[in-house]
């Protein structure tokens, strides 16, 4: 796809640490803009990143209706840029966009869009492995109005970011507790779209989480606070007894492609997954019983982020004796192997840049 490019005059490449990264503080010199009139995406650009003017009356940010991904591109050991599953994460984004109304986009134009943007700031991929560009295309609602209703108008943006570990903790295990006072997403609600309500909720519990001396929450179902679902940035992973076992997709959970990597893989090695309900009563009575052997999170930012500790009610189990497991760690080095194209992608999953 061809669009128009205005490069920056004055770039911040020069003055910016590409070594002491911590995670979306540091954004690169271009984004991407486009925009929904009259039933369809037009004047795709590439602009100088930099504010954006909005109207005051813009309905999306009084009624929240927009979209958002994440995914990350990588620069291999030979030079080559290359971005990770970019269908998948495609697919995703328009799920979200008709759970929230907002028009879709083509691959053509969305892989186009993210090909354009960081062949132009491929030097703002790091070189040094472990880093990244995290990517985030997103869309929002551009009518000015002030009543409950869809809009007729879209912004379609994408920026990126180098990036380090997302989590403070790197590859040490985090620790998760659970809570009986908030709930994360029912059916039929927002929790399969990335949107930004599902993470507004979730600042709270997890604000109060943090000051306990946990790193995130482990959410529940809503309906009988039996079941765990996820934590609010990864799916989650349990293996007991041999099998690995993640809670199924049944509308509250989102679909992450982390989580699709990792069932892949898994049932490639010749593992046993099961998608299915997990109890969290289950997870405790395996850890009692000595079958439970590793507990991990799954998802774009940190990859694989193992758990070393959860909390429920007055219970408080130590998994893996609070240390990385094999498991984890193996499935770390395959994924991350492939993104670096240090492993062979029999899955066909990079798409190089250019």
């Amino acid at each position: 796809m061809e669009f128009e490019i205005i490069k920056t005059t004055s770039s911040r490449l020069g003055v910016t640490d590409l070594v002491n990264l911590g995670f979306g503080e540091v954004f690169s010199d271009h984004m991407f803009n486009m925009d929904y009139k009259d039933g369809a995406w037009r004047s795709p650009r590439i602009v100088p990143f930099g504010p954006v003017e909005i109207l005051p009356s813009m309905c999306c940010l009084h009624y929240g209706q927009m979209v958002f991904e994440g995914l990350k591109a990588f620069r291999t050991g030979s030079g080559l840029l290359q971005i990770f599953r970019p269908d998948k994460y495609h697919g995703r984004f328009n799920r979200s966009c008709r759970r929230l109304c907002i028009p879709e986009t083509e691959y053509r134009l969305f892989l186009s869009s993210l090909q354009g943007l960081i062949d132009l700031d491929q030097e703002w991929v790091p070189k040094r492995k472990g880093y990244s560009l995290y990517i985030r295309p997103f869309i929002f609602a551009s009518d000015s109005y002030l009543g409950v209703k869809v809009s007729k108008s879209y912004r379609y943006m994408v920026i990126t970011s180098p990036v380090g570990s997302y989590y403070q903790e790197g590859a040490n295990p985090v620790s998760l507790v659970t809570s009986r006072e908030y709930i994360r997403a029912a059916k039929g609600g927002l929790g399969t779209a990335k949107t930004p309500a599902n993470y507004a909720a979730s600042l709270l519990p997890a604000q109060e989480a943090i000051q306990k001396g946990f790193s995130q929450i482990l959410w529940l179902d809503a309906a009988e606070r039996r079941y765990v679902e996820e934590v609010g940035t990864m799916n989650m992973f349990f293996y007991m007894e041999g099998r690995l076992v993640t809670p199924s997709l049944e509308g509250t959970i989102l679909e992450g492609v982390t989580r699709d990597s990792v069932i892949r893989i898994a049932r490639d090695w010749g593992i046993t997954v099961e998608e299915r309900k997990v109890a969290i009563d289950e997870v405790l009575a395996s850890s009692r019983q000595g079958k439970l052997q590793e507990i991990f999170g799954t998802g774009t930012a940190a990859v694989i982020s193992p758990v070393g500790r959860i909390q429920h009610d007055d219970t408080s189990i130590t998994i893996h004796e609070g240390k990385p497991g094999p498991l984890a760690q193996k499935l770390y080095d395959e994924i991350t192997g492939i993104q670096y194209g240090e492993r062979e992608d029999r899955f066909r999953w990079c798409v190089p840049v250019s």
